[in-house]
């Protein structure tokens, strides 16, 4: 499944009626179990230069947020979801501000070379609601999260890979095309023993109180892949995959 931000006139700057598209996409992606991996990516030669700066700018002073995470989505509509399938981000163009933060809903990143990312909110006073400070210090580590996030400058593809916020680099143009072999690579795998392993590090990484709460519950999380697990050692005992070859 592709998603795509559809607003290339402001750089897929995001607003309500965006959010809310996202967020419904999203949740259908969640909800369909015969699909296994999303790619997320902007039309138009960007991914998202943030929330619509220009409409957020018509607001009165006063707000009437929900308080309560859980009980409403975020701004940029998606971005405090906790998906249980992979979603691919293709990053082309700008990836900055709420941007950013939508990049990091994404399990991995596939960058074009001129690709930017970057807190540019900064520059203005807009805080990172929608997982800015919670995801990128979790991803690449504090230093280097406040690096971005205190300075708001601009971090081209190279460094982003450097730092691990793209997990892979291409050249223009690119993106999309090796996203989606990337994602159909991985939905060619067991799906209930990948799942259980990607959700046995997320949990590691948000949810554990110890180290030993976490491997407890990657074991418990892990025994009901078992008879998937049995069936590949079946595979592999008749000669399939050895040495590394594809399956």
């Amino acid at each position: 499944m592709t998603i795509g931000i559809n607003r290339p006139h402001v750089r897929n700057a995001v607003n309500p009626q965006t959010a809310s598209e996202l967020l419904h996409a999203f949740q259908s992606f969640e909800d369909d179990s015969s699909l296994t991996a999303a790619v997320f990516h902007g039309i138009g030669g960007n991914f998202c230069a943030g929330y619509d700066l220009k409409e957020f700018s018509k607001k009165s002073v006063s707000f009437n947020f929900e308080l309560d995470v859980t009980k409403h989505p975020s701004p940029m509509g998606p971005a405090r979801m906790q998906l249980s399938k992979p979603v691919i981000a293709a990053v082309s163009g700008y990836a900055v501000a709420g941007g950013l933060e939508l990049s990091l809903l994404a399990d991995l990143r596939v960058v074009e070379h001129s690709a930017i990312f970057g807190v540019f909110c900064r520059r203005f006073g807009v805080p990172l609601i929608d997982g800015g400070t919670v995801r990128l210090p979790k991803l690449i580590g504090l230093s280097r999260a406040l690096d971005l996030i205190l300075t708001g400058r601009s971090v081209g593809s190279q460094e982003a890979l450097e730092f691990g916020i793209a997990n892979r680099v291409v050249p223009d143009g690119q993106a999309l095309k090796c996203a989606i072999e990337l994602a159909e690579e991985i939905s060619a795998f067991p799906q209930a023993c990948m799942r259980a392993d990607r959700d046995s590090a997320y949990h590691s990484t948000f949810g554990s109180s110890s180290f030993t709460e976490a491997m407890q519950f990657e074991f418990n999380n892990a025994t009901h892949v078992l008879p998937e697990a049995v069936c590949g050692a079946k595979r592999f005992s008749s000669g399939e995959g050895r040495g590394g070859a594809k399956l």
